[in-house]
C-alpha cells in the first residue's frame, strides 16, 4: 500500500491547508485510537501521551487530536511544550500505547505536524502508520459515552525528562568551570536544555528561550548558527549548544563561534567509544561526509549508509545491532541512551568526551577536516519524477565523471518539503561548487519544463 499522508518524519504541512487541518486531525486522532484499541493487549483502555512545541498552532492540533482520540475510546495524557526526544521516552516511562509529537521540528511557524511514537519509544512501525492510513479511509464515529477516553495533564513532565538526560552523563564527571550558550531555539526545549547543563555544573547562558508562538526557529536554533556564534562571543562562553524546535537535533560550537555538524559531532562521539572499545559500527545517511567515513575506517570502525531520515537509520542500527549513528543535520542517535535521536543527550556524549580527554571543543571536533560539500534545494512539484529526465540523467553523469574517486554526488527527494537535493563534496572545493551548480541548474529548467 502507497503511502498518502506519513512521510519519513510523520504527517506534515502547512497549517490550514490539507492535510494539517482540524477536521483531519480529529479524523487521524480517531483513526490512530481505532488502531492502538484493536492492538491492545490485556483489558486496559489503552492510553496515549500527546506533547508539541511552541507553535500557536499547536494549540488547535492538540485539541483536534485529544477529541479524536478521545471519540475513540482512548485516554489522553497532555504534558503541553515537550522536546520530541522527551515525549518517547515519557511514552516508555509511563507504559503507554503510544506517543504523539505535534511539531514541524526545524521548519518555520507556519508549518506544523504530528508524528508518533510506538510503546516502546520508536518510531511508529510502517505497519501501523500504514493501518491508520486505512482508517483514515473509514467515516468518523464516536463510542458511547460509558466507553469515551478521559483526558488529563502530566505537571512533571518536564522535570522528569531533566533528570533522564542527567543520567546518561557519567556520573564521575560535571560541567563545572565551563561557560556554556545554549540557544533552544524558541521551541520545545525552552523550559528543559538550560536545567540539564546547569544543574551538571555548567554557567549557562540561555537564549532562543521565549517562544510567543510565532518565533519558534526564527533566525535562532540548529538551523541559524549564526545567532549561536554571536552569543558566544558576546558572552565569552566556552562553547555553545544549539537545538532546532523540537529538541531531536543538536549543533556546537566553539570558543570563537566556529560551529560543528552533525559528522563532526557524531565522530567525537564514536571516537571516544572506539577508544574505550566495543564500537562495531556507525550508520549515516546518503549526505554523510566522505571524509567521517573514512575516518571512522582509520579507527576500524565499520560503517554503513542507510536512506536521509533518522528512521532508516534506526533501521539500519536495528538491524546491525549497532548503537551509534545519525545524520550530517545534528540527528544523533545513542541507542544505548535513548530510544531515538535527542539532542540534548547527544550534547552530553560530546561534553563526556571532551571533559575524559580534557580537551576543547575545537580540539576533539577538529581534527576531523571534511570535505567540502555543497547542497542546493531545488523547488519541484510534487512528484517530478527526476530521474526518467534525460537532460538531468546526463548532467548528473558528466559531473560524476569529473569527480571520479575523489568525491560523490546525490540527487534525493526531500521527505518533508516539495524540493529535490542536489548535493556535491570532494577534494576540490571550487569543482564541488561548481558541480552543484551547474547540476541544480539543469534540475531548475527540467522542472520549469515538467
Amino acid at each position: 500500500m502507497t503511502r498518502k499522508y506519513f512521510g519519513t518524519d510523520g504527517i506534515r504541512g502547512r497549517v490550514g491547508e490539507p492535510p494539517i487541518t482540524p477536521e483531519f486531525v480529529l479524523r487521524l486522532g480517531f483513526a490512530a485510537g481505532e488502531v492502538l484499541a484493536r492492538r491492545r493487549s490485556g483489558h486496559d483502555r489503552p492510553a496515549v501521551l500527546i506533547g508539541k512545541d511552541t507553535r500557536v498552532s499547536g494549540y488547535m492540533l492538540e485539541a483536534a487530536l485529544e477529541a479524536g482520540f478521545a471519540a475513540a475510546g482512548v485516554d489522553v495524557m497532555l504534558c503541553g511544550p515537550t522536546p520530541t526526544p522527551a515525549v518517547a521516552y515519557l511514552t516508555r516511562a509511563l507504559r503507554l500505547s503510544a506517543g504523539i509529537v505535534i511539531s514541524a521540528s526545524h521548519n518555520p511557524y507556519p508549518d506544523n505536524g504530528i508524528k508518533f511514537f510506538s510503546a516502546d519509544g520508536g518510531k511508529l512501525p510502517d505497519a501501523v502508520e500504514l493501518e491508520i492510513e486505512a482508517a483514515l479511509e473509514r467515516a468518523l464515529a464516536c463510542r458511547s459515552s460509558a466507553e469515551l477516553g478521559k483526558a488529563r495533564r502530566i505537571d512533571d513532565a518536564a522535570g522528569r525528562y531533566i533528570e533522564f538526560c542527567k543520567s546518561t552523563f557519567p556520573n564521575a564527571l560535571d560541567l563545572k568551570g565551563l561557560r556554556i550558550v545554549v540557544d533552544c531555539a524558541h521551541g520545545a526545549a525552552y523550559h528543559v536544555a538550560p536545567h540539564v547543563f546547569h544543574e551538571l555544573g555548567a554557567d549557562v547562558t540561555a537564549v532562543g528561550d521565549e517562544p510567543n508562538g510565532f518565533n519558534i526557529n526564527d533566525e535562532v536554533g540548529a538551523t541559524h548558527p549564526q545567532a549561536l556564534a554571536a552569543a558566544i562571543r558576546a558572552h565569552r562562553a566556552d562553547l555553545g549548544i544549539a537545538l532546532d524546535g523540537d529538541g531531536d537535533r543538536v549543533l556546537m560550537a566553539d570558543a570563537s563561534g566556529r560551529t560543528y555538524d552533525g559528522d563532526q559531532l557524531l565522530y567525537v562521539i564514536a571516537s571516544r567509544r572506539a577508544r574505550r572499545g566495543g564500537l562495531a559500527g556507525v550508520v549515516g545517511t546518503l549526505m554523510t561526509n566522505l571524509a567521517l567515513e573514512r575516518a571512522l575506517g582509520a579507527l576500524g570502525v565499520g560503517f554503513a549508509r542507510a536512506k536521509g531520515g533518522d528512521r532508516y537509520v534506526l533501521e539500519q542500527l536495528l538491524a546491525r545491532g549497532w548503537d551509534l549513528g545519525g545524520e550530517n543535520s545534528g540527528h544523533i542517535i545513542c541507542l544505548d541512551q535513548h530510544t531515538t535521536g535527542d539532542g540534548i543527550v547527544s550534547a552530553l556524549q560530546v561534553l563526556a568526551a571532551m571533559r575524559e580527554a580534557g580537551r576543547s571543543l575545537g580540539e576533539v571536533a577538529g581534527t576531523l577536516a571534511l570535505f567540502p560539500q555543497k547542497l542546493v534545494n531545488v523547488k519541484v512539484a510534487r512528484g517530478f519524477d527526476w530521474e526518467r529526465d534525460g537532460a538531468i540523467r546526463a548532467a548528473r553523469e558528466a559531473a560524476q565523471g569529473r569527480l571520479g574517486a575523489r568525491g560523490r554526488l546525490l540527487l534525493r527527494p526531500s521527505g518533508t518539503e516539495p524540493v529535490l537535493r542536489v548535493m556535491v563534496e570532494g577534494e576540490d572545493g571550487a569543482l564541488v561548487d561548481a558541480l552543484a551548480t551547474e547540476l541544480a541548474g539543469v534540475v531548475e529548467r527540467a522542472a520549469a519544463a515538467a
